[in-house]
């Protein structure tokens, strides 16, 4: 991993995120108020307190969830979320 200080973090989120049962954005927001839902299912969630970004698509009909996206707000600020 290029960035080994996100590892375990992301493990972290992870392993909720299996267990998770976010069947809308609201109740997803009401676990994490900072996560910013985006068009198109896109959901961005702050892990490493704030230092790394991890975008993601979600199918909340389904729960299934697409990690689209990791890295450093810099990097983050080179793609477009919505689309990615």
């Amino acid at each position: 991993m290029r960035h080994k200080d996100a590892e375990q973090p992301l493990k972290a989120w992870f392993k909720e995120a299996e267990k998770a049962c976010w069947q809308s954005p609201d109740i997803l927001k009401r676990r994490y108020p900072s996560a910013s839902i985006l068009n198109h299912n896109r959901v961005v969630f702050n892990t490493k307190g704030n230092k790394y970004r991890l975008s993601t698509m979600i199918n909340f009909d389904y729960g299934q969830v697409f990690i689209r996206f990791v890295g450093t707000h810099a990097e983050y600020d080179t793609i477009d979320a919505t689309t990615i």
